[in-house]
């Protein structure tokens, strides 16, 4: 059987924490990671992985299967697909490191499902790409992008802290595998248990003001917009929920902030108290269940965030989910100001 670039990776960081480790284990800190990265390319590879912290390409953003600008895990070698591989692990949980791993490989099945040739690459779990913006080991500011099918991590970092994670998009498709030697994988299903969990806890009087279609859109509404905007945010607001509803929201909203590592999702949730969770909305749309057949969307909006979950698609067995920070998404327009005036002054 043939082990795929892929599969090479995730044996090996599964021997890794949610911070890589030196052999003196030392956690290695996101940039040093990414210098590391960024060093065992050769020309070639780092004409196409590296670009400056300002370049327009740093926008350039989408989740679905497209050419793209970057490195593809196709082209590494073992060695530095393990390098790429500890760089993810330093911005995503455990969790979210699985889940993204987990829609890589959902490619194989996807391209069973389509019944697509061995030669066809269209459907390729190697064929995600990494990018570093500016220079890792020397600028106090600078950021990396992990893309391809379905997956979509926007990082920007200043003084080794992360600013920015977001966009934050995963996707699956299929949603649940119904046939084959994966039937029953189900990648995104505490998104979609849980959203449904606390939609259906809401008496009358709360669904008629959470439901704001009977119809589900059928796309993500902020799509691959350089800025996300929802203008008239509307659903059932936080502070007209129960406490036992709180406390479901709150852990709905866990389940997309901590697909980071602890530190930035709970920075995540300090810009959400700072900003009132008051403040916070809860919408849906389409049919009261799941699964395959019942195509529905729900969104979570705050004055700092955007949360969004959709499964209309491929007749409602196909999920997307992003998270876009109203603030710092791709750190930010004062971030970026901030660089462009100090960038010869590390």
């Amino acid at each position: 059987m043939k082990i795929t670039t892929l599969a090479i990776a995730i044996l090996i960081a599964g021997t890794l924490s949610c911070q890589s480790q030196t052999p003196k284990g030392t956690p290695v800190t996101m940039a040093a990671a990414a210098d590391q990265f960024l060093q065992s390319l050769d020309a070639s590879q780092k004409a196409k992985a590296h670009f400056s912290f300002e370049d327009s390409e740093r926008y350039n953003w989408h989740y679905i299967p497209k050419q793209r600008n970057g490195i593809t895990l196709k082209e590494l070698t073992a060695d530095q697909l393990k390098k790429a591989m500890a760089l993810l692990h330093t911005g995503l949980s455990d969790t979210g490191f699985n889940k993204a791993t987990s829609i890589m490989q959902l490619e194989n099945v996807l391209k069973e499902v389509e019944a697509r040739p061995a030669t066809d690459n269209y459907r390729d779990q190697d064929k995600y790409y990494f990018s570093i913006f500016g220079d890792p080991a020397s600028d106090n500011i600078w950021g990396w992008r992990l893309e391809g099918h379905h997956i979509s991590f926007n990082f920007s970092s200043a003084n080794n802290r992360i600013v920015s994670g977001t966009p934050g998009f995963l996707g699956s498709n299929p949603a649940i595998v119904l046939s084959g030697p994966e039937k029953g994988k189900y990648i995104l299903k505490d998104e979609a248990e849980l959203g449904l969990a606390f939609v259906k806890s809401l008496d009358e009087a709360q669904l008629k003001k959470a439901i704001i279609d009977v119809k589900a859109p059928g796309e993500i509404i902020t799509a691959n917009s350089r800025k996300a905007m929802i203008s008239n945010p509307v659903g059932i607001l936080y502070s007209e929920m129960t406490d036992t509803q709180q406390k479901t929201f709150m852990q709905l909203v866990s389940i997309y902030l901590h697909r980071y590592t602890k530190a930035y999702a709970m920075s995540m949730v300090k810009d959400l108290e700072t900003a009132g969770l008051k403040n916070m909305r809860f919408a849906w749309a389409g049919e009261l269940q799941t699964g395959v057949g019942h195509p529905h969307y729900y969104r979570i909006q705050g004055p700092t965030i955007i949360i969004e979950y959709d499964n209309t698609q491929n007749n409602a067995n196909h999920i997307h989910t992003v998270i876009r920070d109203l603030k710092n998404d791709f750190g930010g327009d004062e971030l970026l100001e901030h660089y462009q005036q100090h960038k010869h002054h590390k």
